[in-house]
């Protein structure tokens, strides 16, 4: 015994690493977030929704994206409120979602409560508003998250594409695709690709980056949402 202390605890021989060797060590940690599908390489491509600054999102795009984003958001533990005119479309997920907790909650246009986000309890707002949604009452912050969803390119996108962190873009007519290129600065050959993706297929970029990701439902996201599909 020592005095304050406690018991001594067993004795082991010291693991020493020489300097010269610490370059060979690495850890086998990946990028922490969402898995929303698999990128051109069939690599994993994970979107990091909880963070602890504030991230906006826009999706041009599916109800069924936006709804496998909400299920496997809830999977890691994040809270999911849903903003939305058509709460009929989302009942099914919020009552099959969480196992009977209610991990996701539905909320008409405009009637958002706080929803007290944290480091232990991170948010994803999911605004399915139409075409011109209005301006949020509830907004990112840290740890909660925003993701809005257009259905197509309409007067209100370019400010939501100012503003967002991440854009992603599905498939969209060729005058769409030109509008949303300049926005986002994207190359041409990217320009060309948006009219023809198939469905489940996303152009996830910012200014500066861009990738092009498949999502796949798993069984139990078909069995819930159906087939990946582009229009509702």
């Amino acid at each position: 015994m020592r005095g304050g202390f406690g018991l001594i605890g067993p004795q082991r021989e010291r693991h020493v690493v020489p300097a010269v060797d610490l370059d060979a060590l690495a850890l086998p940690v990946g990028d922490d977030g969402v898995v929303i599908g698999v990128d051109a390489e069939g690599r994993p491509a994970v979107l990091g929704i909880n963070r602890p600054t504030p991230y906006e999102v826009t999706l041009i795009g599916g109800l069924w994206t936006a709804q496998v984003l909400a299920l496997r958001a809830a999977a890691t533990g994040a809270r999911v409120a849903v903003e939305t005119g058509r709460g009929q479309v989302w009942a099914g997920l919020a009552q099959a979602a969480g196992g009977g907790q209610q991990c996701v909650t539905l909320h008409e246009v405009g009637r958002i409560p706080p929803q007290g986000a944290s480091a232990g309890s991170p948010v994803l707002v999911i605004r399915d508003c139409g075409m011109r949604p209005p301006r949020g009452r509830v907004v990112a912050g840290p740890w909660q998250s925003v993701l809005t969803l257009l259905p197509y390119l309409s007067p209100t996108a370019p400010r939501l594409l100012q503003q967002s962190s991440l854009v992603g873009v599905q498939r969209v007519s060729p005058d769409e695709a030109g509008q949303i290129g300049q926005l986002m600065r994207l190359p041409r050959q990217a320009v060309e690709a948006l009219p023809t993706l198939g469905d489940g297929v996303t152009l996830w970029c910012t200014p500066r980056d861009r990738q092009f990701v498949m999502t796949q439902g798993t069984e139990a996201e078909s069995g819930l949402l159906g087939p990946a599909r582009r229009i509702d």
